[in-house]
């Protein structure tokens, strides 16, 4: 996947966020979203690629006299976002649309969102962890409501494990002997991939290792993408592909899928929401599947693999509206549920609203992980997430530039290449780059 960098307003660059996050663009203002004049409901558009959107929105439809929502299903990553920008470049961009947290600083830096402050800024600040606010909250305004945090957790053919006698490995030296154990069994299965075309992945297993990619210092930003903890990281990974113990199928591929499924691929790194999507792409292999925390470098941590916000984007008419329908995604009983109603495609993410955990766990259906509580896991792995990481203002120029480097030259060179492009990004917005 490719992404074209975008220049970046810097007329509507505001001051350094208090917290130390980024320097955030005004945003739009929306408009009072009050039913209109002729007594008709508010119409809103909602774009997104999440499981369960759909029946979701039905529900909302069903419960609601005065908004109504429009659903549009685009794809995640790269092209999607590349959707949503260019709409609201176009001036047709819809009311509401997902974006994921590493993707916030960078919308709102460029003024692609509305400042939702007052709209949500009191439903984040009481309903949501202040780690979960700091990922949506800048210069003290909010642009986006959290909906789901993505712990890792890796996911295992129990069957498989068990005909090549191989215990779930707690940290990476423990991983790298069951790959080698794997190999020697059977040169045509691997433990596991390691797809060089996620980005988001490597991110994760940084942050888990302790990395930091971004940071402030005073009203400057620092980039750390090739820090020590993400070398490291790096490093292991570059070593399995090299001795042949993992595989580098493309993520999220037919290739991937076929190698689950025929059992030449033993295992994945994945996250809470990675569940769901489980269910829906190997249905044959009910009951054969597990999870377990991540496998650490000695002490229990994690990153955040993904997690899911809800914005308001620049040109909508309808502020008010939008969130009354984000507000009640993220924080309503009835919300949540109607995520989880849609049997065929799933979703299995952990709401980041506490409260909102056991309404989820109690739809959800366990049977295809052999009745394992799935929530439960999440949530312990949750609070496991390494405390101080930073998205950068140019994230995804940041993640292309991994990507392409990876491909041909392995992670290591991946991440001196998305260190440069974390500069050049920096200065190109007209962002101060520290010393």
């Amino acid at each position: 996947m490719t992404r074209t960098s975008r220049s970046f307003r810097t007329a509507a660059t505001a001051a350094v966020a208090s917290l130390g996050l980024l320097a955030t663009a005004c945003g739009g203002s929306g408009s009072s979203t009050d039913a209109e004049s002729d007594g008709k409901p508010v119409t809103i558009d909602y774009w997104t690629w999440t499981l369960g959107a759909k029946s979701t929105v039905d529900a909302f439809n069903r419960t609601h006299k005065d908004v109504r929502v429009r659903f549009t299903e685009i794809p995640s990553g790269t092209e999607g976002y590349s959707k949503l920008a260019n709409a609201v470049k176009a001036g047709n961009a819809p009311d509401v649309a997902t974006i994921e947290y590493q993707m916030v600083p960078e919308f709102a830096s460029q003024g692609d969102l509305i400042d939702l402050t007052k709209y949500a800024g009191e439903t984040v600040k009481s309903k949501f962890p202040k780690p979960v606010q700091s990922l949506v909250t800048f210069g003290g305004r909010t642009w986006t409501v959290p909906y789901d945090v993505a712990p890792q957790l890796f996911y295992y053919r129990t069957d498989l494990f068990k005909k090549y006698g191989i215990d779930v490995p707690k940290t990476w030296d423990a991983f790298r002997s069951a790959a080698e154990k794997v190999r020697k069994q059977d040169k045509n299965v691997r433990l596991a991939s390691f797809p060089k075309n996620d980005p988001a992945l490597l991110a994760a297993l940084a942050w888990q290792a302790g990395g930091k990619w971004f940071g402030t210092q005073g009203d400057a930003w620092k980039t750390g993408v090739n820090d020590a903890a993400t070398q490291k990281v790096a490093a292991y990974w570059d070593s399995l592909v090299k001795d042949g113990l993992v595989q580098t199928l493309t993520g999220y591929s037919p290739e991937e899928t076929k190698a689950r499924a025929q059992g030449r691929t033993l295992s994945f790194l994945g996250a809470s929401w990675s569940a769901g999507s489980t269910m829906t792409a190997l249905p044959d292999l009910k009951g054969k599947w597990a999870a377990a925390p991540m496998p650490n470098w000695g002490s229990p941590a994690g990153g955040n693999y993904g997690g899911t916000s809800y914005g308001v984007l620049k040109g909508s008419k309808h502020a008010e509206a939008a969130t009354e329908f984000i507000t009640w995604l993220t924080t309503d009983k009835a919300g949540v549920e109607a995520r989880l109603a849609d049997q065929t495609s799933p979703s299995s993410a952990l709401p980041a609203n506490a409260e909102m955990r056991g309404v989820a766990a109690a739809k959800f259906d366990t049977s295809y992980f052999n009745g394992q509580d799935l929530y439960a896991l999440a949530s312990q792995q949750a609070d496991t997430i390494v405390p101080g990481w930073t998205w950068g203002p140019d994230q995804m120029d940041v993640y292309t530039a991994i990507q392409d480097t990876t491909a041909k030259s392995g992670f290591a060179a991946g991440i001196e290449a998305g260190e440069q492009k974390a500069e050049s990004g920096i200065k190109d917005r007209g962002l101060k780059l520290a010393d």
